[in-house]
């Protein structure tokens, strides 16, 4: 039964995350700097000197800078960054299950399930 808890919580999680990997808009240099001139837009309408200066710099920045093979491999860093947090926090949980403490396995589910939130955001982004 130890061997079959982690892997209830595990599959769906991860079955979770990959079909939001697969499904997955590419993020392209002329999306991210389409991004910003609307942020610029709204700060512009809200007067926000502060954050039109930031935003500014950053378009300015992503159309001198921007490469497509450079936001891949961003992507795929953060990805694996956030896979690893999977991993350890799925080891965590293997672990609680281990002592039988109802409390600390219901605390490291909770936080197996942010890591796999996290993990989502960053694959569908």
């Amino acid at each position: 039964m130890k061997f079959s808890l982690p892997v209830l919580f595990i599959l769906p999680a991860l079955t979770l995350a990959s079909s939001a990997y697969a499904a997955a808009q590419p993020e392209t240099c002329a999306s991210k700097q389409h991004e910003i001139r609307q942020q610029l837009e709204y700060a512009h309408q809200h007067n926000n000197k502060d954050q039109i200066a930031g935003l500014q710099r950053a378009l300015s920045e992503s159309q001198a800078h921007c490469s497509e093979k450079g936001l891949r491999a961003d992507k795929q860093q953060k990805i694996a960054e956030k896979q690893e947090k999977v991993n350890e926090r799925t080891r965590e949980l293997k672990k609680a299950q281990e002592s039988g403490n109802r409390e600390k396995i219901g605390k490291q589910q909770q936080k197996l399930d942010e890591a796999l939130h996290e993990l989502n955001q960053v694959s569908t982004r």
